[in-house]
């Protein structure tokens, strides 16, 4: 199994960001059923926000082995559903046999430096009618101290995203998400300039401008934001 050292440390401080992590997971909780896999899983944090139980089985997919111990760790305790297993490795590590009705990449992506070739590969994994599933953080023109600090290779647009992705899969929905935090971001950019935020920086994002987006966005058509989701299905 394949080991990748994560760089970042920032799960920690975003494990605690719930109210962001149920406002994207409500656009995309109704396609979670069946056999699931979740690329990069890290601690497990998302994993929780995510999976009911009700999921025939969950797969999480984590190369770091410091984080992979930490999931391990929160299977094992009952933390996440016991439908939930870890894999330490990347898609690679898979058995080519194995395919899966969903596969998610929440903030992964961009931590992959030949994203195309990540993607072409995921689609063999996708059962035919299953669906693939990316959060990515979204503008170039707001790549910053901290995405640089994280390893993040890129920040996406709909036209980047939608050229990583094959041909193949057929779009089903590409919208932003989170239109305040944005405004946050080329704060940070331009002003704080920093390599981390703090705890309570964090919290007052996801508990104040996270529950402010949800209703910025929907008024202005989630025409643009600070995250970028997008739906793809395979025919």
């Amino acid at each position: 199994m394949q080991e990748i050292v994560y760089q970042g440390n920032e799960l920690q401080l975003f494990q605690h960001a719930t109210v962001w992590k149920n406002y994207f997971g409500s656009f995309i909780k109704p396609y979670l059923k069946g056999n699931i896999l979740e690329v990069g899983a890290g601690i497990g944090s998302t994993t929780l926000q995510l999976c009911d139980g009700s999921q025939t089985e969950w797969i999480c997919l984590e190369p770091d082995p410091v984080l992979f111990s930490q999931l391990e760790k929160n299977i094992s305790t009952g933390t996440l559903p016991s439908c939930c297993i870890a894999i330490k490795g990347v898609i690679t590590d898979l058995s080519p046999e194995k395919k899966f009705n969903v596969v998610i990449y929440i903030d992964v992506i961009e931590h992959i430096e030949n994203d195309v070739a990540e993607l072409r590969r995921v689609q063999d994994y996708l059962a035919p009618g299953g669906y693939l599933i990316i959060l990515v953080p979204a503008h170039q023109f707001v790549y910053n101290q901290f995405d640089k600090s994280i390893g993040h290779y890129r920040r996406y647009n709909k036209k980047m995203l939608r050229k990583a992705v094959p041909q193949s899969l057929q779009l089903k929905r590409i919208i932003y998400l989170d239109s305040v935090g944005l405004l946050a971001s080329i704060a940070n950019k331009y002003s704080l300039k920093q390599n981390y935020p703090t705890m309570k920086q964090i919290s007052f994002w996801d508990k104040v401008m996270v529950r402010i987006s949800k209703f910025t966005d929907f008024l202005i058509n989630y025409q643009t934001g600070k995250s970028l989701i997008a739906i793809w299905q395979k025919p």
